[in-house]
């Protein structure tokens, strides 16, 4: 038996190609959407994935604005952030943030499901989230699949 087949190949950055991926959050839910496009950033859809290094695909989101949630967090849901002032501490409910920063909801949720560290903020940007159906990354020539096909 030859022992040289049976070795363990481990990505990194030289050994990785990353491609493009477009997904259409128009009609997805929040939490959902958000593990599968953080599945993609990992690359863990690919066979060669590394825990340790940035294996996974670039990902561009068109559509966040039409996001949905489940139930009733649309108005019960609460995102707190703090200004860094005494009693600065303010407070956002989903559709509050749909009108101001519709992108912010995916990419609070992409971030929260990603690893915490150096790793996962490197991650982070490999994400690229737009309000509407127009985005800047044509020139990239992303592969827009159906999330259903993931896991």
């Amino acid at each position: 038996m030859d022992a040289i087949s049976y070795k363990t190949k481990f990505a990194n950055k030289t050994s990785v190609e990353k491609d493009w991926i477009l997904v259409d959050a128009e009609n997805q839910i929040v939490g959902r959407l958000a593990s599968k496009v953080a599945i993609l950033l990992r690359g863990k859809h690919k066979t060669h994935y590394t825990p340790h290094a940035d294996a996974g695909s670039n990902v561009v989101i068109i559509n966040a604005d039409k996001v949905r949630f489940t139930g009733k967090k649309l108005t019960d849901k609460t995102y707190i952030r703090y200004t860094g002032y005494p009693g600065g501490q303010r407070y956002a409910t989903p559709k509050e943030l749909l009108k101001r920063k519709p992108t912010e909801i995916l990419a609070h949720a992409i971030h929260g499901m990603l690893p915490k560290g150096r790793l996962g903020r490197h991650l982070n940007t490999n994400v690229r989230i737009f309000a509407g159906t127009e985005h800047s990354h044509e020139a990239q020539q992303p592969k827009k699949i159906d999330l259903n096909t993931i896991r």
